[in-house]
């Protein structure tokens, strides 16, 4: 399934162009001729409540994140991805891409099958006929054509030093608590001259012998005694003196943000993590390298928001609705993205 990179969403100050007239009914928004409609909003925002739903339950919207609820959360996140699908289909235009007509064909039975699995009020309630599912599909599989082309040709070669994973075990002495609402406060001198104090005892117990593992029990303040990790994945100082470490050696004493460590390092080289490492830093190239071409085309295009009609877009709440698979059904007939 596509998603939305970084960089890629909404942009206020740059992208949003708010418009309340010339739109045609029902239509959320305008990218150059490329429109959206409420039926095909509809379809992205019932399967992404659903889904949560069948997870969460449907409580799961009376939480609040620093005064953005969760659905209006979930709203920006779905006008994001069919905007930039719409993007997408303009770039793949502009740059002769097209879908060929055995994947078009594709499109028409994913929309078939996906219709054919709604209720009668599934349908009402979104509005939706199954062109209008036809349209969908088509168009989110010309985006996905579009993406793996932008990204066909990036392929870098990583070496096992570059994605080295190493792991680590480490004892923790804090320099910070949590206020009431869970914001760092430093240490005070004082405080952080007894936190030094208290590591240096541990390390003199490390250099007299002490097992590491009874040290982490009696005294780290870190619920995760073991990382895993590679580079560019933890503050500086300590993955510098992580990996300095060989097998089995321990550090002198790390001053991070977080407070006073002393690391162990358990292994300097897991196979496994170091191969799906590659796996991630490489998804990460493609990600940068799809970012900078959508993010200079789209900054070319004009947005317009129908802004009265989808500050009124809310969920479907109704016990017969529970359609949540259209992304599913498209996997099954263009496999996973």
């Amino acid at each position: 399934m596509l998603s939305v990179p970084s960089g890629c969403g909404r942009d206020e100050a740059d992208t949003k162009v708010v418009l309340t007239t010339g739109f045609e009914k029902d239509e959320i928004f305008r990218i150059e001729k490329m429109s959206c409609t409420l039926p095909e909003m509809r379809v992205y925002l019932t399967n992404e409540q659903n889904q949560y739903e069948s997870v969460y339950g449907s409580q799961i919207w009376e939480i609040d994140f620093d005064g953005i609820t969760l659905e209006q959360s979930v709203k920006e996140t779905a006008l994001a991805q069919i905007a930039q699908i719409k993007t997408m289909n303009l770039l793949g235009e502009l740059n002769g891409i097209a879908l060929e007509p055995e994947e078009q064909e594709r499109a028409a039975q994913a929309a078939e099958t996906y219709y054919n699995s709604l209720n009668e009020t599934e349908k009402e309630m979104m509005g939706v006929t199954e062109a209008v599912i036809v349209k969908l599909y088509t168009e989110y599989a010309l985006a996905d054509k579009v993406y793996h082309d932008i990204i066909k040709d990036i392929n870098p070669e990583i070496s096992d030093d570059e994605a080295r994973t190493i792991t680590v075990q480490h004892i923790l002495i804090k320099t910070y608590a949590l206020d009431g609402t869970g914001k760092k406060v430093d240490y005070t001198e004082r405080a952080r001259a007894d936190a030094l104090a208290r590591i240096q005892e541990i390390m003199t117990q490390i250099e007299a012998g002490e097992e590491f593992e009874k040290l982490i029990m009696l005294y780290s303040e870190d619920d995760q005694a073991v990382y895993s990790f590679g580079k560019g994945d933890m503050e500086a100082p300590f993955e510098n003196a992580a990996f300095l470490l060989e097998t089995g050696q321990v550090s002198d004493i790390v001053e991070t943000s977080f407070g006073y460590h002393i690391i162990k390092c358990m292994n300097t080289f897991n196979r496994e993590e170091t191969d799906a490492n590659k796996i991630r830093i490489v998804a990460e190239r493609r990600e940068e390298v799809f970012g900078q071409v959508y993010n200079e085309f789209v900054g070319t295009l004009t947005k317009n928001l129908n802004d009265e009609l989808w500050s009124g877009v809310s969920f479907i709440h109704h016990d017969e609705v529970t359609t949540k698979d259209f992304f599913d059904v498209y996997e099954t007939f263009f496999g996973a993205g």
